[in-house]
């Protein structure tokens, strides 16, 4: 009877250091997993400039930069200005592109200039989702659900916003950018 009540002792221990392993490896994976997604990391991978050039071809001039969310490749297209963004895993979350205020849907001119007629229009970016990624993107620092969408900056005084221009010509409040 002792004998088994050993076996059965010595069986549960195994049990119980087996899983205590189990969870100091899931443990050390969660915090790799941080390492790896540093955002102190001062180097653009590899992986994104790889990517870009599958997504893009191959664009003379690109310069690179990281931030704490993305890799970004700036450089022209068309004659335009575009930004690229890649999140952690090197994939393409969409771009942005400056654009002019004619540009929006004739709707939204008629609305932003009615709504806001005390503010003087500056600055306009186009975002094009990436469908295939479902990363949320981060503009003015606020992360926004994925879609292709305006954002606006105006400006009245000392204070300055942005408003969003959903495909629909809809328009919302994004942020308040004055300090």
């Amino acid at each position: 009877m002792s004998v088994l009540f050993a076996f059965i002792v010595n069986n549960l221990q195994a049990q119980v250091n087996g899983q205590e392993q189990a969870n100091l490896t899931k443990k050390e994976l969660k915090t790799e997993r941080k390492v790896i997604r540093n955002p102190e990391v001062s180097y653009v991978s590899k992986f994104s400039k790889n990517n870009f050039y599958t997504d893009f071809g191959n664009i003379p001039n690109v310069e690179w930069s990281k931030d704490a969310n993305f890799d970004m490749a700036t450089f022209t297209e068309n004659g335009q200005k575009t930004e690229a963004f890649y999140d952690h895993d090197a994939n393409l979350v969409g771009t942005t592109t400056l654009k002019s205020f004619a540009d929006l849907p004739a709707k939204s001119q008629q609305e932003i200039k009615s709504r806001y007629k005390d503010y003087s229009i500056g600055q306009v970016i186009l975002f094009d989702d990436n469908e295939s990624n479902d990363t949320d993107m981060v503009l003015y620092g606020t992360p926004f659900n994925d879609a292709d969408n305006y954002f606006v900056e105006l400006k009245k005084g000392n204070e300055k916003i942005v408003v969003r221009v959903d495909e629909t010509g809809f328009v919302y409040f994004f942020k308040n950018l004055s300090m």
